[in-house]
């Protein structure tokens, strides 16, 4: 028989926090885990899931063997992290069997679609392309309704995105393989404010 630890798994000011961020997750929250923290993220607005909508019925019409998921993510190559990018695209049955949290392995792109809060900087641009280059995912996709650019992020190498495109809504833009599919952002400009 062993001996119970005297460390508490988790420290009262850990609890405190995490307990403060489930119960703002009430109020139009999600919860995610990034960079071995805790953190929240908006519940999107109806411009949001506009966006997403529009993405899903290109990439299926461009790509009709790909399925854009709402699924949650295991990402990070070493360091404990959850995800859950606005955006999925992988085969259709890629995360059969698995639970909330999918690993990424059948993954080809990530999609986030910025919100007007304070953490999209820290969180968008700088955490999640990080991460996502980090477990290896071809593409992250961020559809920036802040400075109303689209960034094409590709070629992880492990620790970052080594091609990074940006153009303004109104343009094309092309994004490489694996997805392989050309965006038209005309549509983008009526969904910000």
């Amino acid at each position: 028989m062993t001996a119970p630890s005297d460390r508490p798994h988790m420290l009262p000011e850990e609890f405190e926090e995490v307990a403060r961020l489930a119960a703002r997750t009430a109020e139009g929250l999600r919860l995610e885990f990034i960079n071995g923290k805790p953190g929240v993220k908006p519940v999107p607005d109806g411009d949001h899931g506009r966006i997403v909508q529009w993405l899903m019925r290109i990439c299926i019409q461009a790509r009709p063997d790909l399925w854009l998921h709402g699924q949650g993510l295991k990402v990070q190559s070493y360091r404990v992290g959850h995800a859950r990018p606005d955006g999925t695209l992988a085969p259709a049955d890629a995360f059969v069997g698995q639970g909330e949290w999918a690993t990424a392995e059948q993954v080809l792109m990530v999609v986030e679609v910025t919100s007007y809060d304070s953490d999209t900087d820290r969180r968008d641009r700088v955490e999640k392309p990080r991460a996502y280059a980090e477990t290896g995912i071809p593409v992250y996709l961020l559809i920036d309704r802040d400075s109303c650019e689209v960034t094409v992020h590709s070629d992880p190498d492990g620790v970052r995105y080594e091609r990074t495109l940006t153009v303004p809504f109104g343009r094309e833009v092309a994004i490489p393989e694996p997805v392989a599919v050309t965006l038209d952002t005309e549509p983008l400009t009526a969904w910000v404010r």
